[in-house]
Order: C-alpha cells, then sequence, then structure tokens
C-alpha cells in the first residue's frame, strides 16, 4: 500500500448472543431474541483523535467509577449523553440485527446451531455495507481497510477468516447475490483486541448496545429505541440516501424478520437519513 493511499479503520463489536434453544421472554431468562453487530468506521486520521474524543465523553461523568467506556456500565441518562456526543463525532456506523426466532424451526436451524456460524454470518453482512461505503468514499483512490475486532470470549477468529478466505476465493457452494468488496480489505491484517484498551472499540461497543436495547425485551417487555436513533446522522446509507438495508439492516429483511409492530416502526424510521 503506497503511503498516499487512504486508510480506513473498522472497529466491531456484538452484542446478544449466538444461542436459540431458550429464547428469552419479559421476566424471564434465556438468551437474547437478538443478536446485533455493529461497526464504527473511520480514517486513519480520525482514529488517531479517537482516544481523545473518548476521554471527552467520559469527563462528562465525573463521578463515575470507571475507566473505559462501557455501554452496560451506564444509566439512562448516560446513555442518551453518549450517544448525543458519538452523534457529533466524524465516524460511519453500521450495525446488522438478527431475529433468532426465524431460525427455530426454519431449514436452516441445523446450519446455524454451528458454533460461530450466525456471528461469522452476520460478519459476512456487515463486512458487504462497511466494504462498499469505504469503496465508494475512496472514489478511485487506492485505499485500505484494517478491521479491529473486540474480543469475544468463545470465538473462534481463524475460523472467521478461512469463512473470509472462502469467499473472496469464490469457492462457496452457491453464489452470493451480494458480496464484500475485496479490494481494499486484507484479511490477514484483520486484528482481535480487548475492549478496555481501545478507544474505537469502546465507541463500537456503544453503538451496538444502543441498537440492541432498541429491539431487544427488557425484563418489562418494552424497547428503548432513543439511544439508537441519536445516532442516526452517524449510519452509512445506499446511494440514493437509504440507511435501512444499509447502516441498519436487519436480517432477515424487514418483511420477513418476524418485528412486532412497535419494532416495524423502529426500522422503517431509517429508510431515509
Amino acid at each position: 500500500m503506497s503511503a498516499s493511499a487512504l486508510q480506513f479503520i473498522v472497529y466491531i463489536d456484538e452484542a446478544g448472543d449466538e444461542g436459540f434453544g431458550k429464547l428469552s421472554a419479559a421476566k424471564a431468562g434465556g438468551q437474547s431474541r437478538w443478536l446485533v453487530i455493529g461497526a464504527c468506521i473511520l480514517t486513519r486520521e480520525n482514529d488517531l483523535k479517537m482516544p481523545t474524543w473518548r476521554d471527552a465523553i467520559l469527563r462528562r461523568f465525573p463521578q463515575r467509577k470507571w475507566n473505559d467506556l462501557h455501554f452496560r456500565d451506564l444509566n439512562h441518562d448516560q446513555k442518551i449523553v453518549v450517544c448525543q456526543e458519538i452523534s457529533a463525532l466524524p465516524i460511519g456506523a453500521c450495525v446488522t440485527l438478527s431475529h433468532k426466532k426465524t431460525i427455530v424451526g426454519s431449514t436452516s436451524e441445523t446450519t446455524f446451531k454451528a458454533k460461530g456460524y450466525l456471528y461469522n454470518f452476520l460478519i459476512r453482512w456487515l463486512l458487504e455495507r462497511v466494504t462498499e461505503i469505504c469503496h465508494r468514499r475512496a472514489r478511485g483512490r487506492p485505499y485500505a481497510i484494517k478491521v479491529v475486532f473486540s474480543r469475544r470470549g468463545g470465538t473462534d477468529y481463524q475460523a472467521m477468516k478461512d469463512y473470509l478466505i472462502l469467499m473472496r476465493d469464490g469457492n462457496e457452494v452457491v453464489q452470493p447475490y451480494r458480496s464484500i468488496v475485496w479490494s481494499g480489505l486484507d484479511i490477514e491484517k484483520i486484528a482481535v483486541e480487548n475492549h478496555s484498551k481501545w478507544a474505537g472499540l469502546q465507541i463500537a461497543d456503544c453503538i451496538t448496545s444502543a441498537f440492541f436495547k432498541a429491539v431487544e425485551p427488557n425484563a418489562y417487555g418494552n424497547y428503548e429505541p432513543a439511544y439508537a436513533k441519536l445516532l442516526k446522522s452517524r449510519l452509512i446509507a445506499s446511494p440514493d440516501g437509504s440507511i435501512l438495508n444499509c447502516g441498519v439492516t436487519p436480517v432477515p429483511a424487514l418483511h420477513k424478520c418476524g418485528a412486532d409492530h412497535q419494532q416495524t416502526e423502529f426500522f422503517n424510521w431509517f429508510l431515509k437519513n
């Protein structure tokens, strides 16, 4: 890569879990109903500023008992502030959301029970959209994309890389309708880092968790879409201006994902910028 090439950094995190043997309901334990994987996208130049931006957000909470930014540690008012602050940063955001109840009883259930399969499947959907926006933003210039994952217990990252290589080399049995833009992505340079040490991963956590709260019912069966809606200005969009199925992508598609009325209204809110 030449020194003049445009460099993008993509931080990726997840919220929820892969299991779907006992999906949770209001006031009950079990596995999450949704698995959400999200990305924070920025240029190398802005990545160097990310620790300063993160620290400025932390200073909004002088009484805090934590030194890194983790969405689950925040109360409602703090989550609102964090999303307001992120909405003003020069970054891109992209999330994919799997409603796992659509898997139960389907012909794909056995396949998705394999460890890591659902996670890797959603990574594919996410990278298809992230690499496309980076390719468009490069406007013909040489560019490179560095992907950094938040370390996740039990995840086989080599298996994920092998899956990406399989796709890149065109060795899938069924050729996909859409593809990752491979020109700027070096699979071998994909990194896995600890959340606490990388400001970009902490911002990715907040983005991803904000959308998880919008679709995953809490103990009372309610959703909280306010956090995610504050991030609308950061979400990537398709050339026609639509955020839905670009910056925000339910899997399967909205009309097939089993969303209830409130969730459908939430997704439709992202049809346009």
